[in-house]
């Protein structure tokens, strides 16, 4: 087994996980394996992939390697059989906390060819670059003439993208008391996601996947590629019915000013607002997102402000969204929670988990 130092590896390519990523892996730790997998799990909401190394006294020690959603691994080319069971190769990237055999790949090396699950490298100034002169064919017609202009059809989130995790402000996160109770308290299997439950409000807003939106008169469709959540976002004055349950998108009303799409949202279920596991009221949460579009109309900056109990003060988060042509299919893969559980048994919490 050999483990080296490949910080340039950290720096290079964005972590597309929807996950606790920061709970697990080690950003600051690298690591380089050579060895055989001997378990594939092609599968959202992220590949895994067991691999036997060859230790220095002999011995052989199984890793688990994961990586990237199903979703990202299509868009770079990465198919169920680009790494198989018997398959000897070199993986990379980000080690696991502690003394734990993980390591987030990065990077696989296969019969002399390399394979990038992130797909080749580009800095955020090329990919905004490419994501900002996407094609106008974009349109289904708009629908609602009180609508300043048509926003309808395919979005891709990855304009501007920033990783889900630790990315609100204020900095240092302004928790209450009992905030900081629940965040300190929460562990890193707590994560819904991994279980395959909808990510929800406000974490899908900072998803980088595709998102198409439909006029529908008295309100806007939306489609989020992402675990394929629809959203309503309603434009006639209404009101939450009475007795609406909560649910992981709430409920959203909508109105224009000028240029800017505002939608607050309520009626949420718990939950967490980030991929480090920050705690979400639900009950009392309510969010506001500004929506602001370029001239062009091809790009937009969308601000999210969140109000909850557990902060003394609001948090922000920031995206963008740009323009797709309409040709584009939104097929996310299926979720499996296999992996979830499977790390439960292994680390003997899966009958403190069924007990809850």
């Amino acid at each position: 087994m050999r483990l080296s130092a490949l910080a340039s590896l950290v720096l290079a390519a964005p972590a597309y996980t929807h996950h606790s990523f920061p709970a697990e892996f080690d950003r600051s730790r690298s690591g380089e394996l050579t060895g055989t997998i001997v378990e594939v799990w092609y599968k959202n909401p992220h590949a895994r992939y067991r691999m036997e190394v060859k230790a220095d006294d002999g011995s052989v020690v199984e890793w688990d390697i994961q990586t990237t959603s199903v979703t990202s691994l299509r868009r770079s080319g990465w198919k169920p059989d680009t790494l198989q069971v018997g398959d000897s190769v070199r993986v990379s990237g980000d080690l696991g906390h502690g003394e734990t055999k993980k390591l987030f790949m990065r990077k696989m090396v296969k019969d002399g060819l390399e394979y990038l699950p992130f797909g080749p490298v580009r800095t955020a100034e090329e990919r905004n670059r490419v994501d900002a002169s996407a094609n106008k064919n974009y349109g289904y017609g708009q629908l609602n003439p009180d609508h300043p202009f048509d926003i309808s059809g395919p979005w891709h989130n990855g304009y501007k993208f920033r990783l889900t995790v630790d990315d609100l402000e204020p900095k240092p996160t302004p928790y209450t008391a009992e905030g900081r109770r629940i965040f300190e308290a929460t562990e890193s299997w707590h994560d819904g996601a991994l279980r395959c439950m909808p990510l929800g409000l406000p974490r899908t807003f900072g998803s980088p996947y595709a998102l198409d939106i439909v006029d529908a008169g008295s309100h806007y469709m939306m489609v989020f590629e992402q675990n394929n959540t629809p959203r309503w976002v309603w434009m006639d004055g209404r009101t939450a019915p009475p007795g609406l349950a909560p649910n992981s998108m709430g409920f959203s009303v909508g109105h224009w000013e000028d240029d800017v799409l505002v939608i607050e949202t309520t009626n949420l279920t718990p939950g967490t607002l980030d991929g480090t596991l920050m705690p979400m009221s639900g009950e009392g949460t309510r969010i506001v997102e500004h929506w602001a579009f370029s001239e062009d109309r091809l790009t937009m900056d969308r601000t999210m402000t969140i109000y909850d109990p557990y902060y003394t003060e609001p948090l922000i988060r920031r995206r963008g969204s740009a323009r797709r042509d309409s040709q584009v299919v939104y097929e996310p893969a299926p979720c499996d929670a296999d992996g979830y559980y499977r790390d439960l048994y292994e680390t003997g919490r899966l009958e403190k988990h069924l007990e809850q």
